[in-house]
């Protein structure tokens, strides 16, 4: 189901930065309607994702323009196959062209990006999570496409979950403080949201420990020191992972047996899937 409040806000503004007054050259080689097929290409392989939002797109601001897809938004994608077609009047078509492209593109890409994380540790019961790094404005097509592509989202902003981290800890003079703040915090607003702590070494960790909260964050911890919190923990609270994942190191931090692997690397460096608009 698509979340309109964030999706029509975004799309708008991509049709004003492109299009705006109009698409010059296609009004001035096309002066009248011309009914035309054109295939979504991909040119590489990866996971489809966006083909949904690309239908939202065209059934409620382009409706001299149909959608066929043969494809569904988390199957697989074969370099130099069509996964679907526009049928329509081409000066739509052209003058939308890009901007459809640019949502597939960069959907598919986190997507397939994720899904790579999420296959190297298949075999283990870590999660693959996302961050709050992604691209201003693109939030909720990101952790979209983070889901399509197999992950889990961690919390979608600063308001869904409480998440104490190094700077919280040092300006309210240690985790003790910044935890028991939380706490209040939750009593006086009656709240019913998750606390998470960000630990930078072991003894951190202990500290943690003593207190009730729902998950920790092992910040940076090498691997040896990740196992070793695992043992220390004892499966009393989630452990998350936490910077410089990447598809190097991925699967020997999830054997380490911790719950969650925070990825920021799947949206804030995905690389856009290539996929090209091609008239029959």
């Amino acid at each position: 189901m698509i979340e309109e409040k964030y999706l029509r806000p975004l799309i708008e503004l991509a049709f004003q930065e492109d299009i705006a007054s109009g698409d010059v050259t296609t009004e001035a080689i096309f002066q009248g309607p011309l009914t035309i097929k054109a295939d979504f290409i991909s040119k590489e392989d990866g996971i489809l994702a966006g083909i949904e939002v690309i239908d939202y797109i065209i059934s409620n601001y382009i409706p001299e323009v149909k959608l066929f897809a043969s494809k569904k938004d988390g199957t697989k994608l074969i370099k130099g196959t069509s996964f679907a077609v526009l049928e329509g009047d081409v000066r739509k078509i052209l003058t939308y062209e890009r901007t459809l492209l640019n949502f597939l593109q960069r959907m598919c890409g986190v997507a397939t990006l994720t899904n790579n994380f999420v296959q190297l540790t298949s075999h283990t019961n870590a999660k693959i999570l996302d961050t709050r790094k992604t691209i201003p404005g693109w939030r909720y097509l990101d952790k979209l496409a983070v889901r399509i592509g197999g992950a889990q989202n961690h919390r979608f902003g600063l308001f869904d979950m409480f998440l104490i981290k190094e700077n919280h800890i040092q300006a309210a003079g240690g985790i003790e403080e910044a935890i028991k703040q939380c706490k209040k915090y939750v009593e006086r607003k009656n709240l019913d949201i998750k606390i998470e702590v960000e630990v930078q070494n072991l003894n951190d960790l202990k500290v943690a420990l003593n207190y009730e909260i729902n998950r920790i964050m092992l910040d940076n911890f090498s691997i040896e020191e990740i196992r070793e919190a695992v043992n220390i923990t004892g499966g009393k609270v989630e452990l998350e992972v936490s910077g410089g994942v990447k598809l190097e190191n991925v699967k020997e931090i999830a054997e380490t047996g911790v719950d969650f692997i925070s990825v920021g690397f799947i949206t804030h460096s995905a690389k856009a899937l290539d996929i090209s608009l091609e008239i029959e």
